[in-house]
């Protein structure tokens, strides 16, 4: 089974984001191809970036770093649940991101972004750039959601048709890509 983790990326009061990753969650979690870790950034609640070293050496202090290294390391790929927020993403997400280094390499991301009219692609495009610089490989299939808040109604999201086909298309990618990327991490670090 693929080791799957889907982040949430937004850490606001009320937020779009969190039925979207519901979703996402209750959809891979039925799949026997993925077990699921459901990362609620909003609850894991890291600190801003404070470990005294830089994430490249691997070598951490604080409780909360050792906790989040471990739970990423533990992962074959992600999803990540990213608002749009003034043509960029969450800082929570990117807080989250550059406290490691080492357990992100070579490791798939598929991105399910949410927006206005932009879909949230344009944050997505922000992260690209963050991701290379990880190691990290970006899946190709990807979902952005027009007007999200319109799919949205009593704290549940209600996907459209194409919503599904392309989550579908995701977890299709990643089921391959994590096996794959894991093996080639095996090969590369021992």
């Amino acid at each position: 089974m693929v080791k799957l983790m889907i982040v949430v990326g937004s850490v606001r009061p009320v937020r779009v984001g969190l039925p979207v990753a519901e979703w996402v969650r209750d959809v891979a979690a039925a799949d026997e191809r993925f077990e699921v870790d459901f990362c609620d950034l909003k609850e894991l609640d890291l600190p801003f970036m404070d470990e005294p070293k830089h994430p490249r050496f691997h070598d951490y202090s604080l409780p909360h770093t050792f906790a989040w290294s471990e739970r990423v390391a533990g992962t074959d790929a992600f999803i990540f649940i990213s608002p749009e927020y003034n043509y960029s993403y969450s800082p929570a997400l990117k807080n989250a991101i550059d406290y490691l280094f080492v357990e992100w390499h070579r490791k798939p991301v598929a991105f399910v972004a949410y927006g206005g009219a932009s879909s949230g692609s344009r944050g997505v495009a922000a992260m690209r750039p963050v991701m290379a610089a990880t190691g990290m490989v970006a899946a190709m299939a990807g979902i952005e959601l027009t007007f999200v808040g319109q799919h949205v109604a009593d704290g549940v999201f209600t996907p459209t048709d194409a919503h599904t086909a392309a989550l579908v298309n995701v977890l299709a990618e990643l089921a391959i890509l994590g096996p794959e990327l894991a093996t080639m991490r095996a090969k590369l670090y021992g």
